[in-house]
């Protein structure tokens, strides 16, 4: 038995905006158990990273030394998208790239596990 054929890239279309469309696409993009649980690993590691980042000149520069988890989620997550059936939307530019890389750790993900997403996914993962 094989795998199925991979599935064309979905729209870039964002009439409602980026963040519902992020979270329509999201299932889609995040269907093996690998990418979920990886996502679960870094996401929460890119933001506190980006916490450390925040935080650290009113504490102590060496908490800046967290945010190498920062650029460690991007490659996590990006080696793992691209074991996935669905290929991701190609970004627009580099600001769409950052833009869409924030709104999914901080906001997407947190909302896709919340609203049961991750488990739905977890469950018909391959």
């Amino acid at each position: 038995m094989t795998d199925a054929a991979p599935k064309p890239t979905p729209s870039d279309d964002r009439p409602d905006g980026l963040l519902a469309w992020q979270l329509d696409l999201y299932p889609g993009n995040h269907t093996r158990r690998n990418t979920l649980l990886l996502h679960a690993v870094s996401s929460p590691m890119f933001c506190l990273g980006c916490i450390a980042l925040v935080v650290a000149p009113f504490t102590t520069p060496w908490i800046a030394l967290a945010a190498v988890e920062i650029p460690l989620a991007l490659v996590v997550q990006g080696a793992t998208h691209k074991q996935e059936p669905t290929p991701p939307v190609p970004f627009r530019s580099p600001l769409d790239f950052v833009a869409r890389f924030f709104a999914e750790q901080w906001i997407t993900f947190p909302r896709f596990v919340l609203g049961g997403g991750f488990g739905r996914a977890w469950r018909a993962a391959r």
